[in-house]
């Protein structure tokens, strides 16, 4: 794991590749991910069968959908901690949710025109939910309560079954969910049966969830033909700490994210070199106590950093060149740095608020930008489930108040037509 120090030499271009890091390989997958699109398009669910078969390594014969009966006798076979720890998640992300909920509004205007906006779930949302590397339930309830909360009525689940098996707690938080549609399917197949629907799986109008460079590379394709959430890559956490954090929180709370994936990344930035070098031999302390070591181990020695910076100052500007995913801010006056943030996915103050709470139950959404996208993409949301339509309706006065104006800007475009269907009403 490098140290960086901000007045070194080489800084500015160490530094760089740290905010670069979202460069996903796309153009190497690019043809294989275009050619499984097409023969989907083309084949459907024969085409689907062969790619679970080649790459999931099981026959599919009848067994695609996940009945409901799998999904109760799993939450059945639940211990009453997990059945209630389930419960406990599904409130929290619902209530949180429930207050993104945008309202349909009508102005009305004194010359009697109204103007307004119209709130609409989409008909079909189909959520991806991984199952690589580890099977993720808190990914199905981060991604399907929202689109449950927004009301969208048709909810299709795509997830992996290795050799055709999908992981037990997963089954049991589609039961919570009370989930009708749920398929054993992953990777881009997955994604493109649900932008474009074979005899099985019927095409839904928006596709969200996680999931690796196959899937992101597939939901970029498909995008315009149906609407996805956002272009997600490997998972990251990014900390700013000063000398009254706790050394082994913090390492603990930077594997959280490097146990992920060999890509994920974890970032440190302090203005304490003693704090820094003390996480740095913490970390390497802890790493033979995990169950992922192989991973984290990847991870911390590929793609992460701590860097020390000259003051706090210093540390927030860096942070939000780095727009990470998850950020903790861990000093004693937390919340006074919260308007100095402007780029993260989710944000964790104080020292008591570990990303993981974040993960599965505080109730915003998990399901976040990475790669530095935080500049420009937003969480999962309920914004996610939902369109709006514009509304305006106007009298005769109200469109007499406007018509000069709008043939004025009309005639200046070249617009003719533009021009007489206005003109024509107010004569």
């Amino acid at each position: 794991m490098k140290i960086l120090y901000t007045n070194q030499e080489n800084f500015k271009s160490e530094f760089d590749k740290l905010v670069n890091r979202s460069d996903m390989d796309m153009a190497n997958v690019m043809p294989v991910v275009s050619g499984i699109i097409a023969d989907i398009r083309a084949r459907g669910d024969e085409a689907l069968n062969q790619q679970i078969a080649k790459f999931d390594r099981w026959e599919v014969n009848k067994n695609l959908a996940i009945t409901q009966e799998q999904m109760k006798e799993a939450f059945d076979g639940l211990s009453n901690e997990l059945k209630s720890a389930l419960k406990v998640a599904y409130d929290r992300i619902f209530a949180y949710h429930e207050k993104q909920l945008e309202k349909t509004w009508l102005s009305f205007e004194e010359n009697g025109s109204i103007l307004g906006q119209k709130i609409t779930p989409v008909d079909r949302a189909g959520l991806y939910i991984p199952g690589g590397k580890a099977a993720y339930p808190s990914s199905l309830l981060m991604n399907a309560v929202p689109a449950i909360v927004a009301e969208v009525k048709d909810i299709t689940v795509c997830t992996p079954a290795i050799e055709g098996k999908v992981n037990e707690l997963l089954l049991a938080a589609l039961h919570v969910l009370g989930i009708k549609k749920a398929y054993k399917v992953g990777g881009a197949s997955a994604i493109a049966a649900m932008a474009y629907g074979t005899k099985t799986i019927a095409k839904v109008d928006v596709i969200t969830g996680p999931g690796n460079i196959f899937v992101a590379t597939a939901k970029k394709l498909v995008f315009g033909d149906v609407n996805i959430d956002m272009i997600a890559g490997p998972s990251e956490i990014g900390v700013i700490a000063d000398d009254s954090a706790n050394v082994h929180h913090i390492a603990v709370d930077l594997l959280s994210q490097a146990e992920h994936d060999e890509l994920a990344s974890s970032f440190l930035v302090t203005p304490s070199a003693k704090f820094a070098n003390d996480i740095k031999d913490e970390i390497y302390k802890i790493l033979p106590t995990l169950s992922r070591e192989k991973i984290a181990r990847k991870s911390i020695d590929d793609k992460a950093a701590i860097i020390v910076a000259k003051d706090m100052d210093e540390a927030v500007e860096l942070m939000n060149e780095l727009a990470v995913e998850h950020l903790e801010i861990a000093v004693d006056n937390s919340l006074e740095f919260l308007p100095r943030i402007k780029h993260a996915g989710a944000i964790f103050l104080g020292h008591y608020t570990p990303e993981a709470v974040g993960d599965y139950l505080a109730g915003p959404n998990h399901t976040l930008p990475t790669g530095g996208s935080a500049r420009f993409f937003s969480p999962l949301g309920v914004n996610n489930f939902i369109k709006r339509s514009s509304i305006i309706s106007m009298n005769k006065d109200g469109l007499s108040e406007l018509s000069k104006a709008c043939m004025a800007l009309a005639d200046a475009e070249g617009l003719g037509a533009h021009k007489k269907s206005v003109e024509v009403r107010v004569k």
